[in-house]
């Protein structure tokens, strides 16, 4: 039996147990930004401690990529690992509120960063468009997880997921999209953008003013503290030298197009959705759910577009509810044979 006892308060409120999430400095992982020491939020720092790099082999280096992840505390075999990606120009820290309420159920619990983003080693660069992320990706999978998992995407990380499920459906189980960005036509007329242009754009992306605003559109009533201090932990992987090369890659490549690749999807897959999304309308929520083979939805009232950072208690009570009915179902269909 799983037990699951959180509060269902916004990440703000949420207690932060005093002393045992304090983490020093000297507890980061070297190869981190030395401006993870200046982040504040308990939770965002304990993640940060908690990452480290793997070896990924892949066809397209000739060296093994050093590969940023959360690896989970507990290993186990009862259910499957539950395997968390994240948005565009993001990184594992999205999950500083949810990761840790997942893994106190003793759900084997993966955080992983998808290539050309976050925290692993680029400093050789390799390609980072979709064909790129995706081997490495599944490399990185059948190395370490080895099972087949419940992949979670938010936002791009819903087309990561879509695109990884169809062409690899060995590797997943189930899908969980939140807030999914699984219509737009790639990087668009981004792709067509001189490199020098490109450069200017991305150089802005990892501006303080530009990730402030996009906080104000994300989140439903934040204050200015902790507004910032989210920009700190958003943009610390832009702050790598290889960070603007691997993105402008990106963006050149045509980034991922899957609105075809919806239908082919054979994963049972939850969608979750906030309510006030500003970013990605939830109409869309609903196209979605009709166009997936084999889908349910909910949505979270007063919530913008990333639930699993305004609303951790709520998604890791709907994805804990999504894999208990898909054992029971299983169990169900196997004990009738």
């Amino acid at each position: 039996m799983i037990a699951f006892t959180v509060t269902a308060t916004s990440p703000p409120l949420v207690s932060t147990g005093g002393a045992r999430f304090k983490v020093l400095a000297e507890m980061f992982p070297s190869f981190l930004p030395k401006q993870v020491e200046n982040i504040r939020d308990p939770f965002a720092r304990k993640l940060a401690s908690r990452i480290e790099r793997l070896p990924v082999h892949v066809s397209f280096s000739e060296n093994c990529i050093m590969s940023s992840v959360v690896k989970p505390s507990i290993l186990q075999s009862e259910t499957s690992p539950v395997v968390l990606l994240h948005g565009f120009d993001s990184c594992c820290l999205e999950w500083k509120y949810t990761y840790p309420l997942l893994e106190e159920t003793g759900l084997e619990t993966w955080a992983v960063d998808i290539l050309g983003w976050g925290f692993s080693d680029l400093e050789r660069l390799p390609p980072c468009n979709v064909a790129s992320k995706r081997e490495h990706f599944y490399q990185l999978w059948k190395s370490y997880i080895k099972r087949p998992m419940i992949l979670v995407g938010p936002s791009l990380g819903a087309a990561v997921a879509i695109d990884f499920a169809v062409n690899h459906p060995e590797a997943v189980e189930n899908l969980v999209l939140i807030d999914a960005c699984v219509y737009r036509e790639g990087t668009g007329n981004l792709a067509k953008l001189p490199r020098i242009v490109a450069y200017i754009g991305v150089y802005l992306l990892k501006s303080i003013p530009l990730r402030l605003c996009v906080n104000v559109l994300a989140f439903n009533g934040i204050t200015l503290s902790t507004s910032i201090d989210w920009t700190n932990v958003g943009r610390l992987h832009c702050l790598f030298p290889w960070w603007e090369d691997a993105t402008v890659d990106f963006m050149i490549s045509g980034g991922y197009n899957v609105s075809a690749q919806i239908d082919q999807v054979k994963q049972k897959t939850l969608i979750i959705w906030g309510e006030d999304d500003k970013i990605i309308s939830n109409k869309l929520a609903v196209r979605l759910h009709c166009e997936l083979p084999d889908a349910i939805i909910h949505q979270i009232p007063d919530c913008g577009h990333l639930p699993h950072v305004e609303r951790p208690s709520s998604v890791a009570r709907l994805i804990l509810e999504f894999i208990r009915e898909n054992c029971k179902v299983e169990a169900q269909s196997l004990s009738h044979h």
